[in-house]
Formats: C-alpha cells, structure tokens, sequence
C-alpha cells in the first residue's frame, strides 16, 4: 500500500489525510485510517513524504522531495 500511496501523491500532488484515505478507499475497498497512519508514518520515517499538520484533525501529505 505504501507504493500506492506514493503515486496517488505523486500523480495528484499535495492532498489531505482525509482525501488520501478516499482515494485508497475507492482503490483497495476497506482501508482503515489506522492502517493508512502507519503506512504514512513508515514513509516519514524513510524520508520519501513530509505529512504536516493543517488543523485540528486534518493534516497535509506531500512528497519529501523529486525522485
């Protein structure tokens, strides 16, 4: 999943948790947010995305840097 993440981010560019979650969703079916958080933390930790706080409960997803 976290390949599939990338690329949705790479392809739509900048986008919300919550937008990103609706597009996993509409690919996989079923995804949890749980499951997304980590995906997205093991990504932050690699250096491949930066995910940046909006506001309460909403945060930002873009890519680290160009590939």
């Amino acid at each position: 999943m976290s390949l599939a993440i990338v690329e949705i981010v790479e392809k739509k560019g900048p986008l919300t948790d919550i937008d990103l979650h609706k597009e996993l969703k509409a690919s996989f079916g079923e995804v949890s947010f749980r499951e997304l958080n980590r995906n997205l933390m093991n990504l932050e930790i690699g250096g491949v995305l930066r995910v940046t706080r909006l506001m309460r409960g909403k945060r930002q997803v873009e890519l680290a840097g160009k590939f």
